[in-house]
């Protein structure tokens, strides 16, 4: 019988005796003050605690500048007060756009990007206080298999998966992307760096997550060349990047990598996983690669686990309700916390003295700020990370230091209606927190969903 209970906490001590009863290390103090303080991120201070994690709106011009809707996200996001914002998955060529309206940055539109950070450091200063300008990076993407950037699917992937293939319209003699194309591809990640930081940006992603390209190549155990089969070669895409971006940008530049460290799905496949079970973690791998990043000069880290467009949704972001036609988990979703709160204690644990942003929070509510104050206490992290939460209370990090407290009301739901937007192909945002916005957008998307 399946554990799954929906969020139904009214205080601390009911959620604290939940996660008691389930056995899972969680814990929530009172003492919200670690999340004021300030971190160190290379040689730039965020001025506190809180990160935005990258949320996409899949709303940006056709050429991929920002569009009123990004502008308005970004805006609220920096007014709220967080000390970090993460700017949403930007692709690094058009090939690898994952829709129409995927960010794109370019040498013809990188003012607009610039008009971007400026006015989001301009809100944030303004509501905030002078002295308050968080670090702002931006995540650069390849999505690799799931490319969509012409409105209709372009996979683009490294290694066949007999489970993933059909699902993107590919047969098993459909082409792999070539070593030639990935050592060219290199080079457009620090072209992209580059105009980031032209754009008045303090840092990039190389983004390695949820089973976009850079993921799974991480995966390719069945890929012959340089970028497959051995641990070595699976990484050197990744590492290479990293290393082309740092020389290219300098050393007082960030360079950050959010990485998947669990894929939640079989081996050969997967990365992260037991090879025998797929819903069991091994995370061998994954903590020899942060090791890496970091002596590679990576700045930033942030994990991630779970393929949100397969099987196991709730391993990357725990839900009361599902996707249309998603698979309910047979676990309580505090355990499915509990285990993004247990990968980045071990991905921190292995990157030392380089920040490290949790995730995993935004099914907590109101509660997340008491469990992130004891993970900032305890070492677990260095700063806590909020997504779908952002979308809902983009607010949220000013309630806690003003009031002490994120009030209920505000609070995300987790009905997964900000990700049907996305699996439907429209504009995203928070459908009920920001109803105004996104109702008629989340109806316009379901419509045309259903006319396919």
């Amino acid at each position: 019988m399946s554990s799954f209970q929906r969020f139904n906490f009214k205080t601390l001590d009911e959620i604290r005796s939940k996660a008691a009863e389930l056995g899972v290390n969680i814990k929530f103090s009172e003492d919200l003050s670690p999340l004021a303080k300030p971190v160190k991120i290379g040689g730039i201070t965020a001025p506190n605690s809180i990160a935005v994690l990258p949320m996409e709106g899949c709303d940006s011009e056709r050429d991929g500048s920002p569009s009123e809707l990004v502008k308005r996200r970004y805006c609220r996001f920096a007014s709220g007060g967080a000390g970090l914002i993460w700017y949403e998955a930007c692709a690094v060529v058009h090939e690898g756009r994952a829709n129409p309206l995927q960010m794109f940055l370019t040498k013809d539109n990188v003012g607009a990007f610039a008009e971007l950070v400026k006015s989001s450091n301009m809100a944030a200063m303004k509501a905030n206080g002078s002295d308050h300008k968080p670090v702002n990076i931006l995540q650069l993407t390849h999505s690799g298999r799931y490319s969509r950037p012409d409105d209709k699917p372009a996979p683009i992937i490294p290694q066949h998966d007999p489970l993933l293939d059909p699902r993107v319209g590919l047969g098993s003699d459909s082409p792999v992307v070539t070593d030639e194309y990935l050592d060219a591809l290199v080079e457009k990640y620090v072209e992209s760096a580059v105009l980031a930081r032209e754009a008045g940006f303090d840092g990039v992603d190389i983004k390695s997550s949820h089973r976009y390209l850079l993921s799974e190549l991480l995966a390719s155990h069945t890929r012959e060349g340089k970028y497959g089969g051995s641990f070595e070669n699976r990484t050197r895409f990744l590492l290479s990047t990293i290393k082309a971006v740092r020389k290219a940008v300098g050393d007082d530049f960030i360079i950050a990598c959010r990485f998947n460290v669990f894929d939640a799905h079989p081996y050969p496949y997967g990365f992260g996983v037991d090879r025998l079970d797929c819903i069991k973690p091994d995370l061998t791998e994954p903590l020899a690669l942060a090791k890496l990043l970091v002596e590679n000069g990576v700045n930033l880290l942030s994990c991630s686990a779970g393929n949100p467009y397969y099987r196991f949704p709730h391993v990357t972001r725990p839900f009361d309700t599902p996707t249309i036609g998603g698979e309910i988990p047979d676990e309580h979703p505090l355990q499915s916390v509990a285990r993004l709160f247990e990968f980045t204690r071990k991905v921190q644990e292995a990157a030392g003295e380089v920040a490290v942003v949790g995730n995993g929070y935004s099914w907590l509510r109101h509660f997340l700020a008491n469990a992130g104050a004891a993970n900032l206490a305890d070492g677990s992290c260095s700063m806590v990370g909020i997504g779908r939460q952002a979308f809902a209370y983009p607010d949220a990090p000013k309630d806690i230091f003003t009031k002490g407290r994120m009030e209920p009301g505000k609070c995300c739901i987790a009905c997964s209606k900000c990700t049907q937007i996305m699996r439907d192909h429209g504009r995203t945002g928070c459908v009920v927190r920001d109803s105004e916005v996104y109702l008629p957008l989340f109806n316009e998307a379901r419509k045309n969903a259903s006319r396919s």
